[in-house]
Protein backbone atom coordinates (compact mmCIF):
# COMPACT_ATOMS: atom_id res chain seq x y z
CA UNK A 1 0.00 0.00 0.00
CA UNK A 2 3.04 1.88 1.27
CA UNK A 3 4.63 1.44 -2.33
CA UNK A 4 1.47 2.51 -4.45
CA UNK A 5 1.40 5.99 -2.20
CA UNK A 6 4.95 6.33 -2.54
CA UNK A 7 4.61 6.38 -6.63
CA UNK A 8 1.07 8.43 -6.01
CA UNK A 9 3.21 11.36 -4.84
CA UNK A 10 6.20 10.27 -7.31
CA UNK A 11 4.34 9.95 -10.81
CA UNK A 12 1.76 13.53 -10.34
CA UNK A 13 5.42 14.94 -10.24
CA UNK A 14 6.90 13.35 -13.28
CA UNK A 15 3.33 13.90 -15.30
CA UNK A 16 3.79 17.88 -14.03
CA UNK A 17 7.31 18.22 -15.35
CA UNK A 18 6.87 16.29 -18.61
CA UNK A 19 3.15 18.06 -18.96
CA UNK A 20 5.19 21.52 -18.18
CA UNK A 21 8.07 20.61 -20.63
CA UNK A 22 6.00 19.27 -23.44
CA UNK A 23 3.52 22.48 -23.52
CA UNK A 24 6.41 24.93 -23.18
CA UNK A 25 8.64 23.06 -25.90
CA UNK A 26 5.31 23.52 -28.34
CA UNK A 27 4.95 27.27 -27.19
CA UNK A 28 8.62 27.70 -27.53
CA UNK A 29 8.25 26.10 -31.15
CA UNK A 30 5.08 27.92 -32.52
CA UNK A 31 6.33 30.95 -30.86
CA UNK A 32 9.49 30.65 -32.62
CA UNK A 33 8.00 29.78 -36.12
CA UNK A 34 5.81 32.24 -35.53
CA UNK A 35 8.16 35.04 -35.61
CA UNK A 36 10.44 33.66 -37.61
CA UNK A 37 7.79 33.97 -40.10
CA UNK A 38 6.42 37.16 -39.04
CA UNK A 39 10.04 38.20 -39.92
CA UNK A 40 10.28 36.52 -43.63
CA UNK A 41 7.38 38.01 -44.05
CA UNK A 42 8.19 41.86 -43.69
CA UNK A 43 11.36 40.89 -45.23
CA UNK A 44 9.46 39.54 -48.03
CA UNK A 45 6.82 42.54 -48.24
CA UNK A 46 9.45 45.16 -48.28
CA UNK A 47 11.57 43.65 -51.03
CA UNK A 48 8.27 42.58 -53.25
CA UNK A 49 7.15 46.46 -53.33
CA UNK A 50 10.73 47.75 -54.03
CA UNK A 51 10.97 45.07 -56.93
CA UNK A 52 7.77 46.07 -57.95
CA UNK A 53 8.80 49.36 -58.64
CA UNK A 54 11.99 48.53 -60.21
CA UNK A 55 10.23 45.71 -62.72
CA UNK A 56 7.53 48.13 -63.77
CA UNK A 57 9.20 49.86 -66.97
CA UNK A 58 10.84 46.27 -67.46
CA UNK A 59 7.35 44.83 -68.13
CA UNK A 60 5.52 47.79 -69.66
CA UNK A 61 8.16 47.94 -72.89
CA UNK A 62 8.37 44.70 -74.63
CA UNK A 63 11.11 43.03 -73.41
CA UNK A 64 13.62 41.31 -75.41
CA UNK A 65 14.16 38.05 -75.62
CA UNK A 66 15.82 36.11 -72.08
CA UNK A 67 16.40 39.93 -70.77
CA UNK A 68 13.65 39.37 -67.75
CA UNK A 69 15.39 35.91 -67.14
CA UNK A 70 18.60 37.74 -66.53
CA UNK A 71 16.94 40.40 -64.88
CA UNK A 72 15.23 38.26 -62.16
CA UNK A 73 18.41 35.84 -61.58
CA UNK A 74 20.16 39.34 -60.71
CA UNK A 75 17.56 39.87 -58.85
CA UNK A 76 17.40 36.77 -57.01
CA UNK A 77 20.80 37.23 -56.23
CA UNK A 78 20.97 40.50 -54.91
CA UNK A 79 17.68 39.71 -52.56
CA UNK A 80 18.75 36.07 -51.13
CA UNK A 81 15.27 35.52 -53.09
CA UNK A 82 13.42 33.42 -55.24
CA UNK A 83 11.74 35.68 -57.74
CA UNK A 84 8.86 35.49 -60.12
CA UNK A 85 7.25 37.84 -62.42
CA UNK A 86 3.44 36.49 -63.08
CA UNK A 87 1.36 38.42 -66.02
CA UNK A 88 -1.66 39.47 -65.19
CA UNK A 89 -3.08 36.01 -66.87
CA UNK A 90 -1.49 33.84 -64.45
CA UNK A 91 1.50 32.80 -66.90
CA UNK A 92 5.01 33.44 -65.17
CA UNK A 93 6.82 35.78 -67.18
CA UNK A 94 10.28 35.03 -65.60
CA UNK A 95 11.79 32.72 -62.46
CA UNK A 96 15.01 32.77 -60.95
CA UNK A 97 15.44 28.84 -60.34
CA UNK A 98 12.96 27.27 -63.06
CA UNK A 99 12.67 27.88 -67.07
CA UNK A 100 9.53 30.15 -67.11
CA UNK A 101 8.14 27.80 -70.18
CA UNK A 102 7.63 25.20 -68.39
CA UNK A 103 6.16 26.56 -65.19
CA UNK A 104 2.13 25.51 -64.83
CA UNK A 105 -0.49 29.11 -64.58
CA UNK A 106 -0.37 30.34 -61.39
CA UNK A 107 -3.65 32.20 -61.25
CA UNK A 108 -4.51 29.91 -59.04
CA UNK A 109 -2.35 30.38 -56.29
CA UNK A 110 -3.12 31.73 -52.84
CA UNK A 111 -1.06 34.84 -52.76
CA UNK A 112 -1.33 35.53 -56.53
CA UNK A 113 -5.58 35.63 -55.96
CA UNK A 114 -4.73 37.95 -52.93
CA UNK A 115 -2.33 40.07 -54.33
CA UNK A 116 -4.88 40.78 -57.30
CA UNK A 117 -7.55 41.48 -55.02
CA UNK A 118 -6.71 42.50 -51.83
CA UNK A 119 -3.03 44.59 -53.29
CA UNK A 120 -0.76 41.89 -51.88
CA UNK A 121 -0.94 38.36 -50.82
CA UNK A 122 0.76 35.89 -48.90
CA UNK A 123 1.02 32.30 -47.94
CA UNK A 124 3.35 29.18 -46.30
CA UNK A 125 2.55 26.45 -48.32
CA UNK A 126 4.90 22.92 -50.07
CA UNK A 127 6.11 23.85 -53.18
CA UNK A 128 5.67 21.19 -55.95
CA UNK A 129 8.00 22.14 -58.31
CA UNK A 130 10.99 22.86 -55.58
CA UNK A 131 10.11 19.84 -53.17
CA UNK A 132 9.96 21.96 -50.21
CA UNK A 133 7.58 23.91 -47.44
CA UNK A 134 8.52 27.50 -48.52
CA UNK A 135 6.60 31.46 -47.61
CA UNK A 136 5.59 33.74 -50.67
CA UNK A 137 4.61 36.98 -51.00
CA UNK A 138 2.83 38.88 -53.94
CA UNK A 139 2.24 42.45 -55.04
CA UNK A 140 0.95 43.48 -58.07
CA UNK A 141 3.25 45.82 -60.31
CA UNK A 142 1.27 48.60 -61.38
CA UNK A 143 1.42 51.23 -64.01
CA UNK A 144 -1.20 54.17 -62.33
CA UNK A 145 -4.00 52.11 -61.45
CA UNK A 146 -3.40 49.58 -64.27
CA UNK A 147 -2.10 46.29 -62.73
CA UNK A 148 0.61 44.84 -65.14
CA UNK A 149 1.70 41.76 -63.63
CA UNK A 150 2.56 40.38 -59.99
CA UNK A 151 6.08 40.06 -58.55
CA UNK A 152 5.99 36.92 -56.02
CA UNK A 153 9.36 36.65 -53.54
CA UNK A 154 9.64 33.59 -52.07
CA UNK A 155 11.96 31.86 -49.31
CA UNK A 156 12.46 28.29 -48.03
CA UNK A 157 11.21 26.89 -44.55
CA UNK A 158 14.08 25.06 -44.21
CA UNK A 159 16.32 27.45 -41.69
CA UNK A 160 13.25 27.86 -39.49
CA UNK A 161 12.61 23.73 -39.73
CA UNK A 162 16.07 23.44 -38.94
CA UNK A 163 16.03 25.96 -35.50
CA UNK A 164 12.77 23.57 -35.00
CA UNK A 165 14.57 20.69 -34.67
CA UNK A 166 17.19 22.17 -32.89
CA UNK A 167 15.31 23.94 -30.01
CA UNK A 168 13.21 20.24 -30.11
CA UNK A 169 16.00 18.41 -29.37
CA UNK A 170 17.09 20.82 -26.58
CA UNK A 171 13.83 20.80 -25.14
CA UNK A 172 13.36 16.72 -25.16
CA UNK A 173 16.93 16.68 -23.30
CA UNK A 174 15.58 19.36 -20.79
CA UNK A 175 12.98 17.17 -20.56
CA UNK A 176 14.65 13.78 -19.78
CA UNK A 177 16.84 15.53 -16.95
CA UNK A 178 13.97 17.60 -15.64
CA UNK A 179 11.95 14.33 -15.40
CA UNK A 180 14.93 12.62 -13.87
CA UNK A 181 14.77 14.88 -11.18
CA UNK A 182 11.71 15.00 -10.48
CA UNK A 183 11.82 11.53 -10.25
CA UNK A 184 14.74 11.89 -7.48
CA UNK A 185 12.58 14.46 -6.07
CA UNK A 186 9.74 12.86 -5.74
CA UNK A 187 11.34 9.67 -4.14
CA UNK A 188 12.52 11.70 -2.00
CA UNK A 189 9.94 13.60 -0.99
CA UNK A 190 7.51 10.46 -0.66
CA UNK A 191 10.08 8.53 1.76
CA UNK A 192 9.94 11.71 3.69
CA UNK A 193 6.06 11.72 3.73
CA UNK A 194 6.02 7.71 4.21
CA UNK A 195 8.52 7.15 6.89
CA UNK A 196 6.55 8.23 9.19
CA UNK A 197 2.89 6.72 7.65
CA UNK A 198 4.91 3.26 7.53
CA UNK A 199 5.74 3.33 11.06
CA UNK A 200 1.76 3.94 11.81
CA UNK A 201 0.73 1.55 9.20
CA UNK A 202 3.01 -1.47 11.41
CA UNK A 203 1.48 -0.31 14.75
CA UNK A 204 -2.32 -0.19 13.61
CA UNK A 205 -1.21 -3.19 12.26
CA UNK A 206 0.34 -4.55 15.60
CA UNK A 207 -3.40 -3.17 17.12
CA UNK A 208 -5.29 -5.16 14.85
CA UNK A 209 -3.51 -7.89 16.14
CA UNK A 210 -4.49 -7.49 20.00
CA UNK A 211 -1.24 -6.83 21.20
CA UNK A 212 -0.92 -4.40 24.17
CA UNK A 213 0.80 -1.12 24.45
CA UNK A 214 -0.40 2.22 22.76
CA UNK A 215 0.75 3.12 18.79
CA UNK A 216 4.43 3.84 19.34
CA UNK A 217 5.18 6.54 16.45
CA UNK A 218 7.57 9.33 16.51
CA UNK A 219 5.77 12.44 18.49
CA UNK A 220 5.27 15.30 16.08
CA UNK A 221 3.57 18.21 15.35
CA UNK A 222 2.33 17.59 12.02
CA UNK A 223 -0.53 15.76 10.46
CA UNK A 224 0.85 12.30 11.24
CA UNK A 225 1.73 13.11 14.85
CA UNK A 226 -1.68 14.15 14.91
CA UNK A 227 -3.38 10.75 13.33
CA UNK A 228 -1.06 8.68 15.74
CA UNK A 229 -2.40 10.47 18.95
CA UNK A 230 -6.04 10.13 17.44
CA UNK A 231 -5.33 6.42 17.18
CA UNK A 232 -4.11 6.18 20.24
CA UNK A 233 -7.27 7.66 21.59
CA UNK A 234 -9.32 5.57 19.31
CA UNK A 235 -7.85 1.99 20.12
CA UNK A 236 -8.03 2.98 24.29
CA UNK A 237 -11.79 3.42 23.57
CA UNK A 238 -11.99 0.49 21.36
CA UNK A 239 -10.42 -1.59 23.82
CA UNK A 240 -12.49 0.21 26.80
CA UNK A 241 -15.61 -0.24 24.46
CA UNK A 242 -14.83 -4.17 23.56
CA UNK A 243 -14.20 -4.69 27.46
CA UNK A 244 -17.62 -3.94 28.28
CA UNK A 245 -19.29 -5.38 25.41
CA UNK A 246 -17.61 -8.75 26.01
CA UNK A 247 -18.46 -8.13 29.56
CA UNK A 248 -22.03 -7.62 28.49
CA UNK A 249 -21.59 -10.52 26.26
CA UNK A 250 -20.72 -13.40 28.29
CA UNK A 251 -23.35 -12.15 31.43
CA UNK A 252 -26.11 -12.73 28.06
CA UNK A 253 -24.35 -15.92 27.47
CA UNK A 254 -24.13 -17.63 31.05
CA UNK A 255 -28.04 -16.58 31.56
CA UNK A 256 -28.76 -17.86 28.36
CA UNK A 257 -26.85 -21.08 29.15
CA UNK A 258 -28.09 -21.30 32.46
CA UNK A 259 -31.75 -20.89 31.56
CA UNK A 260 -34.22 -23.50 31.41
CA UNK A 261 -36.44 -22.27 28.99
CA UNK A 262 -35.49 -22.52 25.22
CA UNK A 263 -35.01 -19.05 23.43
CA UNK A 264 -34.94 -18.63 20.06
CA UNK A 265 -33.97 -15.31 18.17
CA UNK A 266 -35.41 -15.02 14.44
CA UNK A 267 -33.86 -12.76 11.97
CA UNK A 268 -36.40 -10.99 9.57
CA UNK A 269 -35.70 -13.37 7.16
CA UNK A 270 -36.94 -16.28 9.13
CA UNK A 271 -33.28 -17.53 9.48
CA UNK A 272 -31.89 -18.77 12.98
CA UNK A 273 -29.75 -15.83 14.60
CA UNK A 274 -29.10 -17.66 18.02
CA UNK A 275 -30.41 -20.82 19.67
CA UNK A 276 -29.75 -21.14 23.87
CA UNK A 277 -28.81 -24.98 24.75
CA UNK A 278 -32.42 -24.91 26.23
CA UNK A 279 -33.81 -24.75 22.95
CA UNK A 280 -31.39 -27.21 21.62
CA UNK A 281 -31.88 -30.22 23.95
CA UNK A 282 -35.63 -28.86 23.57
CA UNK A 283 -36.41 -29.27 19.42
CA UNK A 284 -33.56 -32.35 19.70
CA UNK A 285 -30.66 -29.87 17.23
CA UNK A 286 -27.46 -28.07 17.86
CA UNK A 287 -26.02 -25.12 17.15
CA UNK A 288 -24.28 -25.71 14.47
CA UNK A 289 -27.24 -27.64 12.61
CA UNK A 290 -29.43 -24.76 13.49
CA UNK A 291 -27.65 -21.44 12.81
CA UNK A 292 -28.42 -19.13 9.94
CA UNK A 293 -30.80 -22.27 8.60
CA UNK A 294 -34.90 -21.50 7.81
CA UNK A 295 -36.85 -21.86 11.53
CA UNK A 296 -39.13 -24.02 9.28
CA UNK A 297 -36.21 -26.29 9.01
CA UNK A 298 -34.92 -26.03 12.21
CA UNK A 299 -38.48 -26.48 14.44
CA UNK A 300 -40.23 -28.37 12.56
CA UNK A 301 -43.21 -27.55 14.23
CA UNK A 302 -46.70 -25.73 12.38
CA UNK A 303 -48.00 -24.85 15.45
CA UNK A 304 -44.79 -23.06 16.41
CA UNK A 305 -44.68 -21.78 12.57
CA UNK A 306 -47.97 -20.47 12.98
CA UNK A 307 -46.89 -18.62 16.04
CA UNK A 308 -43.82 -16.70 14.44
CA UNK A 309 -46.13 -16.24 11.43
CA UNK A 310 -48.42 -14.37 13.65
CA UNK A 311 -46.38 -12.23 15.29
CA UNK A 312 -44.36 -11.48 12.28
CA UNK A 313 -47.85 -10.47 10.75
CA UNK A 314 -49.30 -8.67 13.65
CA UNK A 315 -46.63 -7.00 15.30
CA UNK A 316 -47.40 -7.95 18.67
CA UNK A 317 -46.60 -10.56 20.97
CA UNK A 318 -48.40 -14.09 20.72
CA UNK A 319 -48.77 -16.96 23.25
CA UNK A 320 -49.48 -20.52 21.85
CA UNK A 321 -49.24 -24.23 23.75
CA UNK A 322 -47.62 -27.11 22.17
CA UNK A 323 -47.41 -30.35 22.76
CA UNK A 324 -44.20 -32.57 21.69
CA UNK A 325 -45.70 -36.18 21.67
CA UNK A 326 -42.69 -37.64 20.64
CA UNK A 327 -40.79 -36.22 23.86
CA UNK A 328 -43.70 -36.47 26.03
CA UNK A 329 -43.34 -32.61 26.35
CA UNK A 330 -45.67 -29.94 26.71
CA UNK A 331 -44.75 -26.87 26.02
CA UNK A 332 -45.80 -23.12 26.81
CA UNK A 333 -44.39 -20.63 23.62
CA UNK A 334 -43.86 -16.31 23.51
CA UNK A 335 -43.31 -14.99 20.71
CA UNK A 336 -42.05 -11.42 21.21
CA UNK A 337 -41.10 -8.55 18.52
CA UNK A 338 -37.58 -7.53 18.70
CA UNK A 339 -37.95 -4.07 17.00
CA UNK A 340 -36.03 -1.90 19.41
CA UNK A 341 -33.37 -3.66 19.39
CA UNK A 342 -33.43 -6.20 16.57
CA UNK A 343 -35.41 -4.86 13.48
CA UNK A 344 -37.77 -7.06 11.91
CA UNK A 345 -36.59 -10.17 14.73
CA UNK A 346 -38.67 -12.22 16.24
CA UNK A 347 -37.76 -13.91 20.16
CA UNK A 348 -39.45 -17.07 20.49
CA UNK A 349 -39.07 -18.33 24.18
CA UNK A 350 -40.54 -21.57 25.15
CA UNK A 351 -40.94 -22.98 28.67
CA UNK A 352 -41.39 -26.44 29.60
CA UNK A 353 -44.51 -26.98 31.49
CA UNK A 354 -44.86 -30.74 31.40
CA UNK A 355 -44.49 -31.10 34.99
CA UNK A 356 -46.93 -28.40 35.98
CA UNK A 357 -49.34 -29.71 33.35
CA UNK A 358 -48.70 -32.93 35.18
CA UNK A 359 -49.26 -31.50 38.65
CA UNK A 360 -52.59 -30.15 37.40
CA UNK A 361 -53.90 -33.76 36.14
CA UNK A 362 -52.87 -34.89 39.50
CA UNK A 363 -54.69 -31.92 41.20
CA UNK A 364 -57.87 -32.46 39.17
CA UNK A 365 -57.37 -36.39 39.26
CA UNK A 366 -57.08 -36.13 43.32
CA UNK A 367 -60.14 -33.92 43.66
CA UNK A 368 -62.23 -36.46 41.75
CA UNK A 369 -61.19 -39.62 43.31
CA UNK A 370 -61.30 -38.17 46.82
CA UNK A 371 -64.59 -37.20 45.99
CA UNK A 372 -65.75 -40.01 44.76
CA UNK A 373 -63.72 -41.99 47.43
CA UNK A 374 -66.15 -39.98 49.93
CA UNK A 375 -68.81 -40.08 48.28
CA UNK A 376 -69.87 -43.79 48.60
CA UNK A 377 -68.95 -44.01 52.49
CA UNK A 378 -71.00 -40.78 52.84
CA UNK A 379 -73.91 -41.58 51.03
CA UNK A 380 -74.32 -45.07 52.73
CA UNK A 381 -74.42 -43.49 55.92
CA UNK A 382 -77.16 -41.07 54.82
CA UNK A 383 -78.80 -43.71 53.52
CA UNK A 384 -78.36 -45.92 57.13
CA UNK A 385 -79.44 -42.64 59.10
CA UNK A 386 -82.07 -42.20 57.28
CA UNK A 387 -83.08 -45.38 57.68
CA UNK A 388 -82.64 -45.11 61.21
CA UNK A 389 -84.86 -42.35 61.82
CA UNK A 390 -87.87 -43.77 59.80
CA UNK A 391 -88.08 -47.25 61.25
CA UNK A 392 -85.35 -49.34 62.22
CA UNK A 393 -84.72 -47.64 65.32
CA UNK A 394 -88.00 -49.44 66.50
CA UNK A 395 -85.91 -52.87 65.70
CA UNK A 396 -83.13 -52.92 68.01
CA UNK A 397 -81.98 -55.58 66.16
CA UNK A 398 -82.16 -53.89 62.69
CA UNK A 399 -80.55 -50.83 64.20
CA UNK A 400 -78.03 -52.88 65.52
CA UNK A 401 -76.96 -54.05 62.07
CA UNK A 402 -77.17 -50.75 60.60
CA UNK A 403 -74.98 -49.31 63.33
CA UNK A 404 -72.37 -51.72 62.61
CA UNK A 405 -72.67 -50.97 58.87
CA UNK A 406 -72.33 -46.90 59.71
CA UNK A 407 -69.29 -48.43 62.01
CA UNK A 408 -67.55 -49.73 59.24
CA UNK A 409 -68.01 -46.81 56.85
CA UNK A 410 -66.82 -43.97 59.76
CA UNK A 411 -63.82 -46.94 59.88
CA UNK A 412 -63.28 -46.37 56.19
CA UNK A 413 -63.00 -42.77 56.33
CA UNK A 414 -60.87 -42.65 59.68
CA UNK A 415 -58.29 -45.17 57.87
CA UNK A 416 -58.71 -42.44 54.38
CA UNK A 417 -58.23 -39.91 56.44
CA UNK A 418 -55.44 -41.58 58.82
CA UNK A 419 -53.14 -42.26 55.46
CA UNK A 420 -53.86 -39.02 54.06
CA UNK A 421 -52.40 -37.47 57.44
CA UNK A 422 -49.72 -40.41 57.11
CA UNK A 423 -48.94 -39.07 53.17
CA UNK A 424 -48.99 -35.64 53.66
CA UNK A 425 -46.60 -35.97 56.44
CA UNK A 426 -44.27 -38.03 54.30
CA UNK A 427 -44.37 -35.93 51.28
CA UNK A 428 -43.41 -33.18 53.77
CA UNK A 429 -40.38 -34.67 55.21
CA UNK A 430 -41.87 -34.71 58.93
CA UNK A 431 -41.45 -38.74 59.19
CA UNK A 432 -38.34 -39.07 60.42
CA UNK A 433 -36.39 -41.96 59.50
CA UNK A 434 -34.18 -44.26 61.67
CA UNK A 435 -31.75 -45.83 59.66
CA UNK A 436 -30.01 -49.01 60.49
CA UNK A 437 -28.15 -51.40 58.41
CA UNK A 438 -30.43 -54.60 58.33
CA UNK A 439 -30.15 -58.21 56.03
CA UNK A 440 -32.76 -58.14 53.07
CA UNK A 441 -34.29 -61.51 54.38
CA UNK A 442 -34.82 -59.59 58.21
CA UNK A 443 -36.82 -57.21 55.79
CA UNK A 444 -39.15 -59.48 53.86
CA UNK A 445 -39.60 -61.92 56.79
CA UNK A 446 -42.08 -60.10 59.16
CA UNK A 447 -44.30 -59.31 56.36
CA UNK A 448 -44.65 -62.82 55.28
CA UNK A 449 -45.17 -63.89 58.74
CA UNK A 450 -48.08 -61.29 59.20
CA UNK A 451 -49.71 -62.19 55.78
CA UNK A 452 -49.39 -65.67 55.38
CA UNK A 453 -52.62 -66.69 56.54
CA UNK A 454 -54.34 -64.35 54.49
CA UNK A 455 -52.75 -66.09 51.59
CA UNK A 456 -53.43 -69.43 52.22
CA UNK A 457 -57.03 -68.67 52.70
CA UNK A 458 -57.05 -66.70 49.39
CA UNK A 459 -55.16 -70.60 47.70
CA UNK A 460 -52.25 -68.65 46.66
CA UNK A 461 -48.86 -70.25 47.61
CA UNK A 462 -46.53 -67.69 49.13
CA UNK A 463 -42.96 -67.98 48.70
CA UNK A 464 -39.50 -65.64 49.19
CA UNK A 465 -36.31 -65.87 47.82
CA UNK A 466 -33.46 -64.12 49.14
CA UNK A 467 -29.87 -65.38 49.39
CA UNK A 468 -28.64 -65.20 52.52
CA UNK A 469 -25.27 -64.19 51.31
CA UNK A 470 -26.99 -60.86 50.35
CA UNK A 471 -24.97 -57.70 52.03
CA UNK A 472 -26.76 -55.44 54.33
CA UNK A 473 -28.92 -52.28 53.48
CA UNK A 474 -29.74 -49.57 55.20
CA UNK A 475 -33.25 -48.51 56.15
CA UNK A 476 -35.74 -48.15 58.61
CA UNK A 477 -37.53 -51.50 59.47
CA UNK A 478 -40.95 -50.34 60.13
CA UNK A 479 -41.33 -48.12 57.15
CA UNK A 480 -39.75 -50.80 54.81
CA UNK A 481 -42.25 -53.60 56.52
CA UNK A 482 -44.99 -51.11 55.40
CA UNK A 483 -44.40 -51.14 52.08
CA UNK A 484 -43.77 -54.66 51.67
CA UNK A 485 -47.45 -55.68 53.53
CA UNK A 486 -48.73 -53.27 51.18
CA UNK A 487 -47.53 -54.62 47.69
CA UNK A 488 -47.86 -57.72 49.48
CA UNK A 489 -51.63 -56.93 50.76
CA UNK A 490 -52.13 -56.02 46.74
CA UNK A 491 -50.95 -59.01 45.09
CA UNK A 492 -52.53 -61.68 47.28
CA UNK A 493 -55.98 -59.71 46.59
CA UNK A 494 -55.55 -59.49 42.74
CA UNK A 495 -54.57 -62.72 42.27
CA UNK A 496 -57.29 -65.45 42.21
CA UNK A 497 -57.05 -68.48 43.94
CA UNK A 498 -54.32 -71.38 42.81
CA UNK A 499 -51.79 -68.43 42.02
CA UNK A 500 -48.10 -67.58 43.47
CA UNK A 501 -46.72 -64.96 44.84
CA UNK A 502 -43.23 -65.09 45.05
CA UNK A 503 -40.77 -62.53 46.93
CA UNK A 504 -37.36 -61.73 45.66
CA UNK A 505 -34.38 -59.81 46.77
CA UNK A 506 -31.08 -59.54 44.56
CA UNK A 507 -28.20 -57.19 44.11
CA UNK A 508 -28.03 -54.95 41.62
CA UNK A 509 -24.44 -52.73 41.35
CA UNK A 510 -24.76 -50.54 45.07
CA UNK A 511 -27.96 -51.48 45.53
CA UNK A 512 -30.50 -54.43 46.12
CA UNK A 513 -33.75 -54.53 44.66
CA UNK A 514 -36.83 -56.30 46.27
CA UNK A 515 -39.56 -57.22 44.20
CA UNK A 516 -43.28 -58.77 45.06
CA UNK A 517 -43.97 -60.84 41.66
CA UNK A 518 -47.62 -62.29 41.04
CA UNK A 519 -49.56 -63.94 38.04
CA UNK A 520 -52.75 -62.23 38.61
CA UNK A 521 -54.54 -60.22 36.46
CA UNK A 522 -52.26 -57.50 35.11
CA UNK A 523 -52.21 -54.16 34.95
CA UNK A 524 -53.14 -52.22 31.44
CA UNK A 525 -50.26 -49.95 29.53
CA UNK A 526 -52.91 -47.55 29.84
CA UNK A 527 -53.12 -47.57 33.86
CA UNK A 528 -49.22 -48.55 34.32
CA UNK A 529 -47.83 -44.66 34.44
CA UNK A 530 -50.41 -43.67 36.77
CA UNK A 531 -50.64 -46.44 39.47
CA UNK A 532 -48.14 -44.71 42.20
CA UNK A 533 -50.63 -41.26 42.24
CA UNK A 534 -53.02 -40.53 45.00
CA UNK A 535 -56.06 -42.45 44.60
CA UNK A 536 -55.64 -43.59 41.34
CA UNK A 537 -57.40 -47.01 40.67
CA UNK A 538 -57.22 -49.15 37.83
CA UNK A 539 -61.02 -50.42 36.83
CA UNK A 540 -59.86 -53.85 38.37
CA UNK A 541 -58.81 -52.36 41.67
CA UNK A 542 -61.87 -50.06 42.18
CA UNK A 543 -63.81 -52.86 42.28
CA UNK A 544 -61.66 -54.49 45.12
CA UNK A 545 -62.12 -51.73 47.45
CA UNK A 546 -58.90 -49.45 49.54
CA UNK A 547 -58.67 -46.16 49.34
CA UNK A 548 -56.24 -46.10 46.31
CA UNK A 549 -53.19 -44.16 48.58
CA UNK A 550 -51.21 -47.55 49.30
CA UNK A 551 -49.00 -47.14 46.70
CA UNK A 552 -48.47 -43.54 46.79
CA UNK A 553 -47.34 -44.12 50.35
CA UNK A 554 -45.02 -46.71 49.61
CA UNK A 555 -43.60 -44.58 46.75
CA UNK A 556 -42.82 -41.75 49.11
CA UNK A 557 -41.51 -44.11 51.86
CA UNK A 558 -38.79 -45.86 48.79
CA UNK A 559 -37.50 -42.26 47.49
CA UNK A 560 -37.35 -41.47 50.94
CA UNK A 561 -34.43 -43.98 51.24
CA UNK A 562 -32.63 -42.89 48.76
CA UNK A 563 -34.29 -45.40 46.34
CA UNK A 564 -36.75 -45.96 43.58
CA UNK A 565 -39.90 -48.11 43.04
CA UNK A 566 -41.37 -49.19 39.37
CA UNK A 567 -43.88 -51.85 37.91
CA UNK A 568 -44.23 -54.00 35.30
CA UNK A 569 -47.25 -55.99 34.65
CA UNK A 570 -48.54 -57.66 30.71
CA UNK A 571 -52.52 -57.41 31.51
CA UNK A 572 -53.55 -61.32 32.09
CA UNK A 573 -50.11 -62.43 32.84
CA UNK A 574 -49.32 -60.69 36.19
CA UNK A 575 -47.48 -57.70 37.66
CA UNK A 576 -44.14 -57.34 39.29
CA UNK A 577 -43.43 -54.32 41.67
CA UNK A 578 -39.59 -53.90 42.37
CA UNK A 579 -38.14 -50.99 44.78
CA UNK A 580 -34.53 -50.35 45.51
CA UNK A 581 -32.62 -49.77 48.78
CA UNK A 582 -28.93 -48.28 48.55
CA UNK A 583 -26.60 -50.27 50.55
CA UNK A 584 -25.06 -50.16 53.75
CA UNK A 585 -21.35 -48.76 54.14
Amino acid sequence: MLQKFRWRIAIPYVLLILVTMTGLGLYLGYSIRQSELEDLEAQLRVEAWLLSQLVGPEIARPPEPGSLDRQVEVWADTLGSRVTLIALDGSVLADSEEDAQGMDNHLDRPEVRQAIEQGEGKSVRFSQTQGNTRIYYAVPVKQGDQILGIVRLSLPLKEVQQELTVLGRTIFFATLVAAGLAVLIAAIIAEFITRPLRNLTQAIHRASLEEPGEIMVPDSPDEVGQLARSFNALKNQLQIRSTEVETERNKLAAVLDQMADGVIIVDSRGRVMLINPAAEEIFTVSEQDAYNRSVVQVLRQHQIIDLWRECVASGISQVVYVELITKRLFLQGFATPLENALAGSILLVFQDVTQLRLLETVRRDFISNISHELRTPLASLKALSETLLDSALDDPQAARRFLTRMETEVDALSLMVQELVELSRIESGKVPLHLVAIHPGDLLQPPVERLRLQAERAGLQLEVDCPADLPFVLADPPRMEQVIVNLLHNAIKFTPPGGKVILTARQEGDTINFSVEDNGEGISLEDLPRIFERFYKADRARSGGGTGLGLAIARHLVEAHAGRIWAESVQGQGSTFTFSLPLAN
